[in-house]
């Protein structure tokens, strides 16, 4: 019996309309066409809407996974990847569309070729074409961070100095590797999981992504960004710009606290305290605290 391949793994907490329009895309532009085993779970972090319903009466080649409690992201991820045998696991949001470029099969390829690439990204666009950042990052060094938030990443964008956040300075045509990407289209190596283990589940939502690639990348591995593939990313219908005033606020506040977050765990150390303290007064004034 052929072994699985791959295991997609999608987190969803009250995007039914979305998660509908993405498990459709995925099997028809992806699903339908591959060689590869695949298995497909979605992680319901106890959605209140018709989540359930419409995967039974629609979607029965899911493999349903329904938590009690929204813990969050890397909590509901975590929950699948630990169980998860594939020799890749990828992690897909709720709100990405597939499309003919979705070809997810290349970077599969791309991986088995390249044993020292822990993690792969395809190119993640707006539904407007423009690329969504996220997916192509430098590590968020207190200059880097602090170059991006003063905006001259933005005047600058081809500068190696000014634009290490999002390292606009390399061709986003081409392949080529990068500091991290985004946990809204991750394709992973199962070897290097076992390695550096599971996503940190102190990160609520945002930034777990990050400290994962980060710590992989640590570990030996590469971060690539491949290009031939693309997804496209319906990005805040859920979080930061939600018609839900309440659940925007509360998002904002996991955006900006993550920052501290981070910046504890990877750089208190080396650095003087008075960088923690305008990193806190930046973070509470972003919050509105």
């Amino acid at each position: 019996m052929k072994q699985p391949t791959l295991e997609i793994i999608i987190v969803t907490y009250n995007s039914q309309f979305w998660l509908e329009k993405t498990l459709s895309t995925l099997h028809t532009h992806y699903l339908t066409k591959t060689k590869n085993k695949v298995i497909v779970t979605v992680v319901d972090n106890n959605s209140s809407d018709d989540t359930k319903k419409m995967l039974e009466r629609s979607f029965p080649w899911v493999t349903p996974l329904y938590l009690e409690k929204n813990y969050g992201f890397a909590y509901a991820n975590n929950r699948a990847l630990e169980r998860s045998t594939t020799r890749y696991c990828m992690l897909l949001n709720s709100d990405i569309e597939c499309t003919p470029e979705s070809t997810i099969d290349t970077l599969i390829a791309y991986m088995d070729a390249h044993p020292q690439v822990g993690v792969i990204t395809p190119k993640i666009v707006y539904s407007s074409g423009e690329l969504d950042m996220a997916c192509h990052r430098g590590e968020p060094t207190p200059w880097a961070s602090l170059t991006y938030f003063m905006g001259a990443s933005k005047l600058l964008p081809h500068s190696r100095l000014f634009a290490q956040y999002h390292q606009s300075y390399k061709n986003y045509h081409s392949i080529h590797a990068i500091d991290a990407c985004s946990g809204a289209a991750l394709l992973v190596r199962q070897s290097a999981i076992k390695k550096v283990g599971l996503l940190d589940e102190q990160f609520f939502m945002y930034a777990e992504d990050l400290d994962w690639c980060t710590r992989i990348r640590e570990a030996g591995y590469e971060i690539v960004y491949n290009p031939e593939v693309v997804v496209v990313h319906h990005k805040y219908k859920s979080g930061i710009k939600s018609s839900s005033k309440k659940l925007a606020t509360t998002t904002r506040k996991h955006f900006y606290h993550t920052m501290l977050q981070y910046y504890d765990k990877h750089y208190k150390d080396s650095y003087p305290s008075f960088i923690r303290t305008m990193i806190q007064y930046f973070v509470r004034s972003k919050e509105g605290i």
